[in-house]
């Protein structure tokens, strides 16, 4: 069974935020990121909205609070990943889909990015983002199934799929000290309990800043039922 927390808030992070529209102003004031920093991102909103008009990167109703929704949404994870020893750290981001966190989060120096998705035109719009940010990110246009595995320190998702199916996806890439970080909506309860059939793991339940239901699940220590040391 799992080793499940109560929820807490969010560390070192800003308080609910859920009835607010976000501006590239409160933004920048709600985060504190460098001039640079808010340079880049504001080059990723643009070429977001930019690219959004020829293919679907994110739902449409979503596009007038783009700030919170995904940008906010995505940059609430910074708190579990600060610290870090930025040259060593890679971070694996299934489901990249729009870059989402993980291109966000690497504009912040967190570690190496490891963005997944096997969208040919999602990666092509990742790949530009990253040309014009130089930013710390590696695209994998593939199915995480086909990927050779390699050492990460963490996996990172967001809105791709159940929690059982994210342990299924990255198993070849989980080992004794690997930290998940998964940002979940309503279900998120539903989803522990499920995956618990099939593993062991401790979990963390953070409240998110963005949805009045939702949850950052910080999991680790995962091991499959039966497994043997």
């Amino acid at each position: 069974m799992s080793n499940a927390k109560r929820n807490r808030a969010m560390p070192d992070i800003m308080p609910d935020i859920t009835s607010d529209i976000l501006t590239e102003k409160t933004f920048a004031q709600k985060t504190n990121v460098s001039r640079e920093t808010m340079a880049n991102i504001r080059i990723y909103v643009n070429l977001l909205t930019k690219w959004q008009k020829r293919i679907n990167l994110v739902s449409q109703s979503t596009m007038p609070d783009l700030w919170s929704r995904h940008f906010y949404d995505s940059f609430q994870l910074k708190a579990h990943l600060s610290g870090l020893n930025v040259e060593k750290t890679k971070i694996l981001d299934i489901g990249s889909g729009a870059g989402f966190p993980g291109l966000l989060l690497s504009m912040l120096g967190l570690g190496e990015f490891h963005m997944v998705e096997s969208n040919n035109k999602k990666c092509a719009f990742m790949r530009q983002v990253i040309r014009e940010t130089n930013c710390n990110a590696v695209i994998h246009n593939e199915r995480i199934e086909n990927i050779r595995p390699f050492h990460v320190d963490y996996i990172i998702s967001r809105a791709c799929a159940p929690l059982n199916k994210l342990f299924d996806l990255s198993r070849n890439f989980i080992h004794e000290d690997t930290i998940c970080l998964f940002l979940k909506g309503q279900t998120a309860e539903k989803e522990i309990a499920e995956a618990q059939r099939n593993r062991t793991f401790e979990v963390e339940k953070f409240t998110s800043v963005t949805q009045d239901r939702g949850m950052l699940l910080k999991v680790s220590h995962i091991k499959a039922l039966g497994h043997v040391d």
